[in-house]
């Protein structure tokens, strides 16, 4: 650290001020009395005699303390002091969160006190560092977070030593071997750190569970669940009580509800699909009048609050999809048969009927529970074959829904809705799990036709809950609302300079002109090299849809009023929507708006969390598809780039990977220009952006980090 200017002399209130101020100013730093008197007026004998001196007071005050011969500190006691939660760990650093401060603080791994992610912690708070980050140094761990570690285990004559799959932790875990005899050398096993004390190289762990041998399909896909936190399978009571559920439908049930077994309805789903919580019926009741009825599996008849089942359901809160899987939120007996819409069979539903005219305009609409029986099932394929060539069962009744569909899907689009576009990678797996093929998902209008009578049933099921009329006035109810706030304008700027690198403009910054503006560019780069890149930005650029009580209406969608209602077999907000139409359907005002949002937020974190899994497991088959092509060039885009590589999708199978800017040609020097957004070699000026074509070998694949490395061909 160099000397500071305006040295104080020797006036001791002066020198002692300054001394002061350098101990706030660098509080990680330990000081001599040397360097303290040279750099507060000077280091001759009288100089040192006055610094020593005040240097003891503030020993006595508890503000300094010494933390080696001669070498002093601020001490931790005198720092700002808060509760925290560690929330993120990099190979360098931990980021932790504090309720009280309006960012989380950074701290540095030599200061981080061995605490790991999702443990509670004490710091103190030092400053802020030079790019505006608070920065501070935990001093006590006061509670170990239970949250397990994913790792495959090595074993010597008396120990385990779990390397964690996960970045989070940066070293091994050790267990005691004689205490986990089961253990074999190559498990991939769930572990939990109990206690890593300051001074011991490794912490030391207990193992929760084997998983299989690493390497093998349900062992990975165990793996990505349980790095996740979520669970992959029922326990026993669970299923027993599912198992309980009565199966028969008694007439006394049936003259409840209105029964709707006489309308033609099916349901269309993907092909592989095993359980149907949503049909449509349709009658024409005039000429160019129709009934459209939007039925959804009755789930909360069969799953009443409380219950085992339900109180499994609202933990889990949503079903997720992996690449070769679904982990359902329910048991597959409700799930698969229950509450599946199968055809052939009468089916408790909760609906949303709606009388529509030929140019798609609600006449009328009526909520409420009824049965059904399913006429057939079809597949989206089969749907669409109905739409492209008019024949087909039921295809008169598939043209006019289809048409409805697209007159209700314009209207949407004309109100501001943004249509984004992105294709979705999907793998063909052999019976072990092993991907042996690539493609890309294709939307076309039988995925429409269900989408937008979705669409329709949430958004009107959304305004019908959302208030009741009281003397003519419009009076605010209980309510789980689907919202969608509209981007920030700092998202947008960083996008609107990113969209014109490539020559496009970007004019609008708040309301629905955002919208307008989106759809137009996005209409504008379809097709083109840097179509995928500014579509995820533009995408990463709109806020998140959340589940909340507080209604401010869903954005992208333009819906002023917006839940989720029909997808109760999967999602647990559905549930709760529907027991809250239920209820107000019935005249009755209840609805704890506290504890529905606190189930709405939980209901949130578990979707981030399954829609994290799922991209882990598309990254571990991307990886596990590629390691037998290592050596192998093929074809690319450049499809991001950061300061460190540049990202490659392949154009075959769009699989992704990182070419390294040190590894590109080692004659030269490539260097990320983020103005430009470019990556430039010094010598040989070849220049790389967005949409670039490039050759690619592939280099290395690490399956426990999902990652594929490519070496750039020039």
């Amino acid at each position: 650290m160099g000397k500071k200017k305006n040295k104080r002399g020797n006036n001791r209130d002066e020198r002692a001020s300054f001394i002061v101020d350098m101990f706030r100013e660098f509080p990680d730093n330990k000081f001599s009395l040397k360097h303290l008197a040279a750099a507060s007026g000077g280091a001759d004998r009288d100089g040192r005699t006055m610094t020593f001196a005040i240097v003891r007071q503030l020993i006595e005050d508890g503000f300094v303390e010494e933390v080696a011969r001669s070498k002093y500190r601020l001490s931790r006691s005198a720092l700002p002091r808060f509760a925290g939660v560690v929330t993120s760990i990099t190979p360098s650093a931990l980021y932790v969160a504090v309720d009280e401060l309006e960012s989380d603080v950074y701290v540095s791994r030599r200061n981080g006190g061995g605490a790991l992610d999702g443990d509670s912690v004490e710091l103190v708070v030092a400053r802020r560092s030079r790019d505006g980050e608070l920065e501070g140094t935990i001093v006590a761990i006061t509670a170990r977070s239970t949250k397990p570690y994913v790792g495959t285990a090595q074993l010597t004559t008396n120990s385990i030593f779990v390397t964690p799959d996960s970045r989070r932790l940066a070293t091994d875990i050790y267990l005691e071997r004689k205490r986990y005899p089961k253990v074999e050398d190559g498990d991939k096993v769930l572990v939990r750190v109990t206690d890593w004390t300051e001074g011991d190289r490794l912490p030391i762990g207990e193992l929760v569970e084997i998983l299989g041998k690493a390497g093998e399909n349900d062992a990975e896909m165990h793996a990505i669940l349980a790095e996740f936190d979520l669970p992959y399978r029922f326990e026993e009571d669970v299923l027993r009580a599912a198992e309980r559920i009565p199966a028969g439908i008694t007439k006394e049930e049936i003259a409840r509800r209105r029964d709707m077994r006489d309308r033609v309805t099916f349901t269309i789903d993907p092909a592989d699909a095993k359980d149907f919580d949503d049909a449509l019926s349709i009658v024409e009741i005039q000429q160019g009048v129709w009934e459209v009825g939007v039925h959804i599996a009755d789930v909360t008849h069969y799953v009443t609050p409380g219950s085992v089942v339900d109180n499994e359901a609202l933990e889990r809160a949503t079903s997720v999809y992996l690449v070769d899987r679904t982990v359902p939120m329910l048991p597959e007996r409700l799930c698969n048969d229950l509450c599946s819409l199968r055809p052939h069979e009468d089916k408790l539903c909760f609906s949303a009927v709606f009388t529509i005219n030929e140019n798609a305009e609600i006449l009328d609409e009526w909520f409420g529970r009824t049965v059904i029986h399913s006429d057939r099932r079809f597949a989206y394929e089969e749907a669409q074959e109905v739409i492209e060539t008019g024949l087909g069962d039921y295809n008169s009744e598939i043209i006019i829904l289809h048409t409805l569909a697209q007159q209700l899907r314009a209207a949407r689009f004309k109100s501001g809705a943004i249509a984004f576009a992105r294709d979705e990678v999907r793998f063909i797996l052999d019976e072990q799990g092993r991907p042996t093929g690539v493609y890309t998902k294709v939307q076309k209008e039988a995925n429409q036709l269900i989408e937008e009578f979705m669409l329709l049933a949430n958004r009107r099921v959304a305004e019908y809950c959302a208030y009741r009329v009281s003397n003519g006035r419009r009076v605010p109810r209980p309510m789980v609302f689907r919202v969608h706030d509209e981007p920030s304008e700092e998202k947008l700027s960083r996008f609107r300079e990113f969209a014109l690198r490539f020559g496009h403009y970007f004019k609008a910054s708040k309301g629905r002109a955002v919208a307008k503006e989106m759809n137009k560019l996005l209409n504008n780069i379809a097709g083109s090299a840097e179509s995928n890149a500014i579509t995820s930005l533009a995408v990463r650029s709109m806020a998140k849809a959340v589940y909340t009580t507080d209604n401010i209406g869903h954005y992208g969608l333009a819906f002023p009023y917006y839940t989720h209602f029909t997808s109760p077999i999967r999602r647990y907000p559905d549930m709760m929507v529907h027991r809250l139409l239920a209820s107000y359907l019935a005249g009755e005002k209840r609805g704890d708006k506290t504890l529905l949002e606190q189930q709405c937020v939980h209901s949130t974190e578990r979707e981030i969390l399954a829609s994290e899994a799922e991209r882990a497991s598309i990254k571990y088959k991307m990886a596990e598809f590629m390691k037998d092509h290592i050596g192998e060039e093929f074809s690319g885009t450049v499809s991001g780039m950061t300061e460190w590589g540049i990202y490659v999708e392949l154009d075959e199978t769009h699989v992704e990977g990182m070419a390294f800017l040190r590894d590109i040609d080692e004659d030269d020097y490539y260097r990320f220009d983020e103005a430009r957004y470019e990556v430039v070699g010094r010598n040989s000026g070849i220049t790389l952006t967005l949409g670039s074509p490039v050759r690619v070998k592939v280099k290395r694949v690490d399956m426990n980090r999902r990652t594929l490395d490519f070496q750039l061909l020039l």
